[in-house]
């Protein structure tokens, strides 16, 4: 393994391991198969590039995403290692020379779609090429049950029978029980080291909100939450995603559609532009995401439904690949749940299919109406504990209120079976309140005894009520009915009052918290923004120029770790975590020079915490406690104590800390000279002899002062 670690942390920049990393890429180093299962940013592609690298031969990577091996092959090219791809956007010239680059055994690492690898032409390739390994990424493919079903992903078996002596490593970020199982099965990966990480994103907040004028909603949260950040926004249908794109261009974002009815060049276009351009909003169908290596999109928003777990998780996975805090956002509504019902119903699956395709939309909606931790929930779907409720995500930060429906729902129910079970929630509705309407008196339902009963709720909160109904499978929506409303076998006990049920009271509109933008660069001190947005300026600069994206430069958290550190050679640079030999070859000069122009000021060059320097910086810019304490959140107290430690550290004088005039300072003085406070440090008796005039945050700075000037 000696020859794996020296490659990481020399080619990559990294100092350690992850995960199951080493064991995975240990076990493919000794010849061995290996399944693997990890969360999206976790690090999958180091468990095949590395063993790529030590062992003899080319490692051929078996992906869906042509659209993406450009990126890809030109983030491995930043590092110095010798890699390309062969798809159908290449020209004949291009791919023949790849492929003679690929038979005279220069490459390390070669990008193949699964259509063209299956083809006998670069099976033949392969017979005349050492192959080290072969890594078949995002292999929750090959599932029919999966969300990103590629039936030639089912042909890749061919593989062990072509190349028996070759390893084979499968990855997937997604993947339930039944999916394992059948990617095992279709692979042939039967003797293959299983290896599943936790499926735990800690950094993404989890949060679900009830779709009524979901739009606005959706407004809300990018203003309270992301003003100025990349993100996604999931929508069912392809009309959907450019409405949202022009209406949230209209409001001053680039926002930007995709979908499969775009031109290819307009979506590759969408692509490079939220790929390499700060700030995009891309506004996609389930078209786009799978393979993006964007580390630094800080939410995914869905509008609609997603149809499964995995899909969600899948989905919801592609914000915070760098580890920062991210949110999933979700509207979800009434109409998603007859919709997505009605989807399933009408298509020309077989039963089979359709039975598990209902069995994951139950999950998902379960998982919506949720009123305990969401995150455990989404573990425990993957057959995963989670010993304690996780605290970042809706439920756990806004505990949903609950009230006891059991007599709603029975008007609610009772008004379907006295209609004849004929109609769609709407009317429904119009009869529980009464709506004075001529085809409820056609229908010669303002006659039944269910008619007016309702007139307690607003037709909003009807409609939460059923679609709570419908989500729990008291209801059915019948497809032939036109989206007529059934009652389920389920509801016997609540209609005879044998049971009682638990409702979700409707949730008010979060109000903007302005900590929370705070709490998001909680890891840069203030004193190391400006340098930090000038590293961000120089690698977009860099960027642009080789028509990369920036990340492939380097990533936000290596910058953030260069502003705060602030290295002045090249050997200290090597220490920052992502930052290997290649890079600092290319890049380390340039940046050692921005550097160099944000020289730490002297009272911040020292080894205080971070959030002593942090009020130490805003004190340098002439702001009080009191100022300082409001800007970050903090009780006044707490700054004093931060300034009585740089006090007592010689970094600054108790006579500049404090707002006191010349006769209040030689008072305090007097009266720790008198009371011997200097030797015991006692604060009360100091406190009580000076009358109780002065915050005790005040006396802990000038006692501070007196006890290392004595």
């Amino acid at each position: 393994m000696q020859p794996a670690y020296q490659i990481l942390k020399t080619t990559f920049g990294y100092n350690e391991f992850r995960h199951n990393q080493a064991d995975i890429i240990q076990s493919l180093l000794d010849g061995q198969d290996a399944f693997t299962l990890m969360p999206t940013g976790g690090g999958k592609s180091l468990c095949y590039q590395i063993p790529a690298l030590v062992r003899d031969g080319v490692g051929v990577v078996i992906s869906p995403l042509i659209a993406l091996m450009q990126d890809q092959v030109n983030a491995l090219r930043q590092l110095g290692i010798q890699t390309a791809f062969l798809n159908s956007t290449l020209d004949q010239a291009s791919q023949q020379q790849i492929e003679q680059s690929l038979l005279d055994g220069a490459l390390d690492l070669i990008y193949i779609a699964p259509e063209r690898l299956m083809t006998e032409r670069m099976l033949s390739l392969l017979d005349q090429t050492r192959v080290a390994l072969f890594a078949i990424d995002e292999a929750h493919c090959v599932s029919q049950w999966g969300h990103d079903f590629r039936k030639e992903y089912q042909q890749l078996s061919i593989l062990h029978e072509r190349y028996p002596n070759v390893p084979r490593i499968a990855l997937t970020a997604t993947a339930d029980r039944r999916t394992r199982a059948e990617i095992i099965t279709q692979l042939n990966l039967q003797q293959a080291t299983v290896f599943l990480n936790s499926f735990d994103r800690p950094n993404i907040h989890y949060a679900v909100s009830e779709g009524q004028n979901a739009k606005e909603q959706l407004w809300r949260f990018i203003q309270r939450e992301h003003p100025q950040d990349a993100g996604i926004i999931y929508c069912l249908s392809r009309k959907k995603t450019e409405s949202i794109a022009r209406w949230l261009a209209g409001k001053g974002r680039l926002a930007l559609p995709y979908h499969a009815g775009l031109p290819s060049e307009v979506r590759q276009r969408h692509q490079e532009r939220f790929l390499r351009e700060e700030g995009v909003i891309i506004v996609a169908t389930i078209a786009f995401g799978m393979g993006i290596d964007k580390p630094d999109v800080r939410f995914v928003a869905h509008l609609n439904l997603p149809k499964s777990i995995e899909a969600y998780y899948q989905e919801t996975g592609r914000a915070g690949r760098d580890g920062e805090p991210a949110n999933a956002w979700m509207a979800y509504g009434l109409q998603d749940v007859i919709t997505l019902r009605q989807m399933m119903q009408e298509g020309d699956a077989n039963e089979q299919f359709k039975r598990i395709a209902l069995q994951k939309l139950e999950a998902m909606l379960g998982l919506c109406e949720l009123i305990s931790c969401r995150r455990q929930a989404l573990l425990a779907y993957f057959d995963e504990t989670l010993a304690a409720p996780c605290g970042n995500c809706d439920n756990c930060t806004r505990p949903p209120q609950t009230w006891d429906g059991s007599v709603a729902a029975q008007k609610a129910l009772s008004t379907v079976y006295r209609t004849n079970q004929r109609f769609g929630v709407n009317y429904i509705i119009d009869v529980l309140v009464g709506k004075d309407d001529e085809r409820i008196r056609k229908n010669r339902h303002d006659q039944i005894s269910t008619y007016g009963i309702g007139d307690e709720h607003t037709g909003v909160e009807w409609r939460s009520i059923f679609r709570q109904l419908i989500a729990q499978g008291y209801l059915s929506v019948d497809v032939d009915g036109y989206g007529a409303l059934k009652l389920t076998e389920k509801c016997r006990p609540l209609l005879r009052g044998e049971q009682r049920l638990e409702l979700r009271k409707m949730a008010r509109p979060e109000k903007i918290k302005k900590e929370k933008r705070a709490q998001k660069q909680q890891e840069l001190r203030t004193i190391d923004t400006p340098l930090f947005e000038a590293l961000r300026a120089l690698r977009l600069s860099l960027a642009q120029e080789q028509g990369v994206p920036p990340y492939v430069i380097f990533h936000d958290t290596t910058l953030a770790e260069m502003a705060r550190t602030r290295p002045a050679t090249p050997d200290a640079m090597r220490y920052i975590s992502g930052v290997g030999e290649q890079k600092l070859k290319h890049y380390g000069r340039q940046f050692l020079q921005e550097i160099a122009k944000y020289p730490l000021p002297e009272l911040l060059d020292n080894h205080l915490s971070d959030t002593i320097n942090e009020t130490l910086a805003l004190h340098q810019q002439g702001k009080d406690a009191e100022a300082i304490a409001q800007q970050r959140g903090l009780k006044p107290a707490t700054i004093y104590v931060h300034l009585a430690e740089a006090v007592a550290a010689g970094c600054l004088s108790a006579r500049d800390a404090l707002p006191l005039d010349d006769a209040q300072y030689a008072e305090i003085v007097n009266a720790i000279e008198l009371l011997g406070t200097e030797e015991d440090g006692s604060l009360k008796s100091l406190y009580e002899a000076l009358d109780e005039q002065y915050d005790y945050g005040v006396l802990r700075c000038l006692l501070a002062g007196c006890q290392i000037n004595p």
